[in-house]
């Protein structure tokens, strides 16, 4: 999958994108998934930060790179962090080379409605594919006032939609739209010619991205209402750990499958 091919799934058969931070879960996930997100996420559910203010450059693509060199099918897209591109159009151009030199990634991804416009467009007419993102945008959560789902007013459903515009006009391949509201998501949906893919949105969206941990029941601690938990593979590690644990203290781990023993003569 590439971002040309990406843009082009609008209104057709939905997109599916899931979230990967490291090289066994991107190959687990990449033949059943469109886009592999390696997103700024990883701040709450890899490193434990309260937000994704916490994640630099450099970790994005130690990240970014292990999850393209396991993705043979899966177009991946990595987030710019917070404090690495807002300054400037140049400084999120700088960003943007380093992460898809140094990773090998087919894109980046990052926040922001018509105040990043210019900049997305700049990246663009240079050659880079920009996923943007609107709605509920993490990165900016202190100026936002928190967690909060976007366009319960009309105010807030109008800047929902003029920042998607925005951020389409500017030549985004893709757009994420984040916690807001149904029927504002399902309008920006209609409005945008790009693919909109929701989480905490809609189902009108043209595709849909879950945190995998969330998704997989690995997170600790608060899950977001939107997510949907399709496995529980925190009980299922803390099962195999106990079990371990129990072996080794009883002396049954390592058994003759594990250990190496001196030929008899």
């Amino acid at each position: 999958m590439t971002p040309n091919r990406i843009r082009a799934r609008k209104g057709g058969e939905p997109i599916v994108c899931l979230t990967a931070y490291d090289f066994p879960t991107a190959r687990r996930l990449d033949p059943l998934v469109d886009l592999l997100l390696v997103g700024d996420s990883m701040a709450n559910v890899v490193y434990g930060f309260d937000t994704t203010h916490g994640v630099t450059l450099d970790m994005m693509i130690a990240h970014g790179g292990a999850v393209a060199r396991a993705a043979a099918h899966a177009c991946v897209v990595v987030d710019l962090p917070f404090g690495w591109y807002q300054e400037s159009r140049e400084q999120a151009m700088r960003s943007a080379v380093r992460v898809i030199r140094e990773t090998g990634c087919a894109a980046v991804k990052l926040e922001g409605g018509r105040e990043m416009a210019e900049t997305i467009a700049f990246l663009v007419e240079r050659g880079i594919p920009v996923m943007g993102h609107v709605g509920l945008k993490p990165q900016m959560i202190r100026s936002m006032g928190g967690f909060r789902t976007q366009g319960k007013t009309p105010g807030e459903a109008e800047a929902v939609i003029e920042d998607t515009r925005a951020v389409d006009a500017a030549g985004a391949f893709a757009i994420v739209i984040e916690g807001t509201v149904e029927e504002v998501a399902a309008e920006a949906t209609r409005v945008a010619a790009a693919p909109t893919i929701g989480i905490g949105a809609s189902a009108s969206c043209d595709g849909q991205v879950l945190v995998t941990p969330d998704m997989a029941g690995l997170t600790v601690g608060h899950v977001p209402r939107f997510v949907k938990r399709y496995a529980e593979l925190g009980e299922a590690l803390e099962r195999a750990a106990a079990d371990y644990a129990e072996e080794v203290r009883q002396r049954r781990f390592p058994g003759d499958g594990q250990v190496v023993r001196l030929a008899k003569p």
